[in-house]
C-alpha cells in the first residue's frame, strides 16, 4: 500500500523491468556471501562450490536492492542527477551487484569483464582474504559512505547536496541505524539546506523490523505515530508498506508511485524557492516547505529463505546476516541454498557465457547518470583548487620578536573572511555554535550563517544563504564536513579543543576511508578535512575542567602516517602560513591547534612562512649558544603557550646563569619529531640529532600530554635525556600563567629543570633553584589575592639581545 497522490502508473512491461534487475541484483547479492564457483548454476550445487566461512548481511540487501533499481528508474525518465548513500552500511552485497549490473565495476577493475570467469571472481572476492569488505568502503564504486559504522548516513547526504543545486541524493537509512544519535539529529538538516542553490536530499527510511538480533523502535511504532513524529521535524512523508512480500507487483507500482511524488515535490520546491531568490521575495519569518522523504516497510531478508530448520527467516532477525549458514554440514542447507538461488531464475538473467543479457543490461542509466559512476561520488573528479588570498597580506608586522601583541584566531578571522569571498561556491566553515566564541567573526563581513527557520529582529548574522554552518552538534558538523569534501568541495571544522572528540569515531571512520582512498588510482584526491581547534587547555578563564583535553592529538597520530598531520602554531603569522598550507593540501586530516587570546607574537611574516616550511627549527632570537658550540641544555617546545614560556624560562637562565648555553627548538609540525621511518615528515636521525643533540638534557614543554612527546621520538639517539612537561589533569576555572604553573609547564619550572638535568648546576645553584620556587609561589599567591596574573607576568615581553 502507499498513501502517495501521484499519478504514476507502470506499465506491465515497466514492472517487468524493475523486477528483473531486482532478481538479478538479489541473485548476485546472495553469490557473493555464499559462492565461490558455479556462479550460473550450470551444475548441480555442490558444497565445494560454497565458501568455507560466511560472511556478510543478507537482511537490507534485498530491499537496497529494490530502492536501487526504482531510483534507476527514475534516473532514466528524468535525466536526473543522483547520489546514493547508502545507510545501512553492511549492505555491502547490494552496491557491489548494483555497480557490477551498471557496468561501472569492470569499467575500474578491468580483470572483470562481462563473462562466467568474472562473475566466479566477483562471488570469490566478497569479504574474502585479500577481497573486498562486506560492507560498503571505498573500494565500491559509488560509494562515499564508509559502512563500518553506523549513523552518518544522512549528514554525509546533506553535505554532498549542499552547493550542488541539481543534485538529489537518495540517502537509505536503516531502522536500526536511525537509533543512533547522530542519525537522529540530522533529520533537522533541513534547517540548514537552502532550497534555492543546494540540492535535495531524498531519505528513504528502510523498516525492515531488525537489528542484528532485537527489534527496531520506529517499526514497532504505529504509523500515525511515526508520520506524526517526521512532520514534527519538518518532513513530509510518504508511506510504502509491503504487506504481503508474495506481491512483488504491487509493490514495484506502490514504491514508483512515492518516489515519483517525492521527486515531482523535490522539484516544486526548488522551483518555488529559486523563484522567489530571483525576485528577493523569501521574507525573513517565513517557515520553509516540508521536504518529502519516504518510509519504505519491506520483511528484512525479503525474497530469501521464508523458514530454516523450522524457524521463521524471512521477516525476522535471523535474516540478518547469514539465513543458511550450514552449509557443509548440513545437505538439507545446500539444497535450500540453491533452491533460492534458482528463485531468481539466472538463465533468464544472464547468457550462457555469463553475460548480462541484452534485456537487463539495457536498463541501466547511462555514463555518469550511473549512480556507481558518478562523479560526485568521486569528488577529486570535480575538485577545484581554491583561490586562496595572499598570506602575506594577512601576516601581522613584527620587528622584533615577542613585543607585539596579537589574537592569532582574529587575524586568521580576515584571512578566512578574504578565502570565503574569493570562494563562494565550493568552501563552507562548519562549527558548532563557536564561531564567534573562537575569534573568526570578520567572516561575517562576507557571508552569514545559513538559517532556514524563522528568523527575529533580534538575530545575528543569520540568513537564508551563507557559508557559515553552525548547529550544535559535532556529529553534524563533522558528517555535512566529510559529505561535502568527498563529493569535490573544501571545508574547515572549527571546535573547542576538549569537545572534538565527540567525532572521535567519526574521524576514525574518515582516516580509514582516506587510507584505503589513496591507495585506488580510480579514486582522485579530495580536499583534506582541518580541524582547526582554539579555546584550548591552557587559556581557561571562564571555564573549568571539563573543558581540558588536549588529548584529541593522541588519537589522531594512531592512524596511518600517510594521513595524519598535525599542526601547533606558536603565533598569528605561523597560524596564518600553516592554515594556507592545509587548505591547499589532498587527502589528509589536518589537526591545527590555536589559543584565541592576545599572545606575543614571535614571527615576522617571512620568518613564519620559513619556520612553517620547516616545520621545526632553532629559535635563535631566545638561546645563547654561540655559533659553532654545542649547548649545554636544549629547551624543546610545541604549542603557543608552552613555547612562550620555554623562550621566558630562555630569558631567565640567560640573565641568572649567563655561562649556561641555552638552545631553544620549536616544532610546529609536530610530526617532525618522529623518526623518517615512521611518519613523511619525520626527521632523519642526523637532523634530528643536529637539534636536539646526542647527549645533552632535553626539557621540552608540549601543548599535550607529555608522553606523546616520549613515543614520538622513542627511536632517537638522545632519547633517554628526554624529560617532557606537558598537561597532566591539573587545574579548573584559573588564570592562563596558574595553568600553566599547576601542570608544570611554567618558565620557573622548565628553569628548575635545567637545573636539575645539568651535570653540576642543583649542587652549584641551590639558592637559585630556591629562588625560583619563591617566584613561583608569589605567583600563585597573586593569583589567589587578586583573581588575575600579576603584571610582572601578564605584560613581559622579551628584553632585546
Amino acid at each position: 500500500m502507499t498513501d502517495t497522490a501521484s499519478k504514476t502508473h507502470l506499465t506491465r512491461g515497466q514492472v517487468e523491468d524493475l523486477h528483473r534487475w531486482w532478481r538479478a541484483a538479489n541473485y548476485l547479492s546472495v553469490g557473493q556471501i555464499y559462492l565461490r564457483d558455479n556462479p550460473l548454476l550450470k551444475e548441480p550445487l555442490a558444497k565445494e562450490h560454497v565458501k568455507k566461512r560466511l560472511l556478510g548481511h543478507w537482511g537490507t540487501t534485498t530491499g537496497l536492492n529494490f530502492i536501487y533499481a526504482h531510483l534507476n528508474r527514475a534516473i532514466v525518465d528524468r535525466d536526473q542527477a543522483m547520489l546514493f548513500v547508502t545507510g545501512p552500511g553492511h549492505g555491502g552485497p547490494a552496491n557491489v551487484a548494483n555497480a557490477y549490473l551498471e557496468g561501472t565495476y569492470s569499467e575500474i577493475y578491468t580483470r572483470f569483464g562481462d563473462d562466467e570467469a568474472s562473475l566466479r571472481e566477483l562471488f570469490r572476492q566478497f569479504s574474502y582474504p585479500g577481497g573486498i569488505p562486506s560492507h560498503a568502503a571505498p573500494e565500491t564504486p559509488g560509494s562515499i559512505s564508509e559502512g563500518g559504522e553506523l549513523g552518518y548516513s544522512l549528514a554525509h547526504a546533506f553535505g554532498a547536496a549542499f552547493d550542488n543545486p541539481d543534485l538529489v541524493v537518495a540517502c537509505v537509512v536503516g531502522d536500526g541505524e536511525a537509533e543512533t544519535g547522530p542519525l537522529s539529529t540530522s533529520w533537522q538538516s533541513t534547517a540548514f539546506l537552502e532550497a534555492a542553490r543546494d540540492g535535495a536530499v531524498l531519505p528513504i527510511l528502510h523498516l525492515n523490523g531488525y537489528k542484528i538480533a532485537n527489534p527496531t523502535v520506529l517499526a514497532r511504532r504505529p504509523e500515525d505515530q511515526v508520520r506524526k513524529y517526521f512532520e514534527g521535524l519538518g518532513w513530509a512523508p510518504r508511506f510504502v508498506t509491503v504487506a504481503d512480500p508474495s506481491a512483488q507487483p504491487q509493490a514495484h507500482r506502490d514504491f514508483a508511485e512515492a518516489l515519483d511524488d517525492c521527486l515531482d515535490a523535490i522539484a516544486a520546491i526548488q522551483t518555488r524557492a529559486r523563484e522567489a531568490e530571483s525576485a528577493g521575495e523569501r521574507p525573513r519569518d517565513s517557515v520553509p516547505e516540508p521536504w518529502p522523504m519516504i518510509v519504505f516497510r519491506s520483511p528484512k531478508g525479503w525474497t530469501g529463505p521464508a523458514v530454516v530448520d523450522g524457524k521463521p527467516v524471512e521477516g525476522t532477525w535471523r535474516a540478518h546476516q547469514v539465513p543458511l549458514n550450514e552449509i557443509h554440514e548440513n545437505p538439507e542447507h545446500l539444497a535450500e541454498l540453491e533452491a533460492w538461488m534458482r528463485s531468481y531464475r539466472p538463465e533468464e538473467l544472464f547468457t550462457h557465457d555469463g553475460a548480462r543479457s541484452p534485456e537487463l543490461a539495457s536498463l541501466a542509466p547511462s555514463g555518469n547518470r550511473r549512480m556507481s559512476a558518478t562523479p560526485y561520488a568521486n569528488g577529486g573528479r570535480i575538485l577545484r583548487d581554491l583561490k586562496l588570498p595572499a598570506t602575506d597580506a594577512h601576516m601581522i608586522p613584527v620587528e622584533a620578536p615577542g613585543v607585539v601583541r596579537a589574537g592569532a584566531m582574529t587575524n586568521l578571522g580576515g584571512w578566512m573572511r578574504e578565502v570565503i569571498r574569493a570562494n563562494p561556491d565550493n568552501f563552507r566553515l562548519f562549527g558548532p555554535d563557536e564561531t564567534a566564541s573562537n575569534r573568526l567573526q570578520d567572516v561575517y563581513e562576507v557571508t552569514d550563517k545559513v538559517w532556514q527557520e524563522r528568523i527575529e529582529d533580534v538575530d545575528e548574522h543569520l540568513a537564508r544563504a551563507g557559508r557559515v554552518m553552525e548547529v550544535l552538534s559535532e556529529h553534524l558538523c563533522q558528517g555535512w564536513l566529510e559529505g561535502y569534501l568527498l563529493t569535490g568541495r573544501h571545508g574547515v571544522f572549527t571546535s573547542y579543543e576538549a569537545f572534538v572528540h565527540i567525532v572521535d569515531s567519526m574521524f576514525n571512520q574518515h582516516a580509514k576511508w582516506l587510507k584505503v582512498h589513496r591507495e585506488l588510482p580510480w579514486r582522485m584526491p579530495v580536499a583534506s578535512l582541518t580541524y582547526l581547534l582554539s579555546s584550548h587547555v591552557w587559556q581557561q578563564d571562564h571555564n573549568g575542567f571539563s573543558h581540558q583535553d588536549p588529548s584529541f592529538i593522541d588519537h589522531v597520530v594512531n592512524k596511518k602516517a600517510e594521513v595524519v598531520r598535525v599542526y601547533l602554531p606558536v603565533d598569528a603569522n605561523t597560524l596564518v602560513s600553516t592554515m594556507d598550507h592545509c587548505l591547499r593540501s589532498r587527502d589528509y586530516v589536518n589537526v591545527v591547534v590555536a589559543g584565541k587570546a592576545l599572545s606575543l607574537q614571535w614571527f615576522s611574516p617571512a620568518e613564519a612562512e620559513l619556520h612553517c616550511a620547516r616545520g621545526i627549527g632553532i629559535l635563535e632570537f631566545a638561546g645563547n649558544e654561540a655559533p659553532g658550540e654545542e649547548p649545554d641544555v636544549v629547551l624543546g617546545c610545541a604549542g603557543d603557550v608552552p613555547t612562550g614560556e620555554a623562550i621566558a624560562a630562555a630569558q631567565i637562565l640567560r640573565r641568572d646563569l649567563p655561562d649556561l648555553k641555552v638552545r631553544v627548538v620549536n616544532a610546529v609540525d609536530l610530526m617532525r619529531l618522529q623518526d623518517e621511518r615512521e611518519h613523511p615528515h619525520g626527521l632523519p636521525d642526523r637532523e634530528f640529532d643536529a637539534l636536539f643533540t646526542k647527549d645533552k638534557p632535553i626539557v621540552f614543554a608540549y601543548h599535550g600530554y607529555p608522553w606523546l612527546i616520549h613515543r614520538l621520538t622513542y627511536r632517537r639517539t638522545n632519547h633517554g635525556n628526554l624529560h617532557v612537561r606537558g598537561y597532566v589533569e591539573e587545574g579548573t576555572t584559573t588564570t592562563p600563567f596558574d595553568m600553566a604553573m599547576l601542570n608544570r609547564i611554567d618558565r620557573f619550572h622548565l628553569a628548575i629543570d635545567v637545573l636539575d638535568r645539568v651535570p653540576g648546576l642543583a649542587l652549584r645553584h641551590a639558592g637559585l633553584r630556591q629562588r625560583y620556587m619563591d617566584e613561583l609561589a608569589e605567583a600563585r599567591s597573586a593569583t589567589r589575592e587578586f583573581g588575575e596574573d600579576s603584571a610582572e607576568i601578564r605584560d613581559w615581553t622579551l628584553e632585546p639581545r
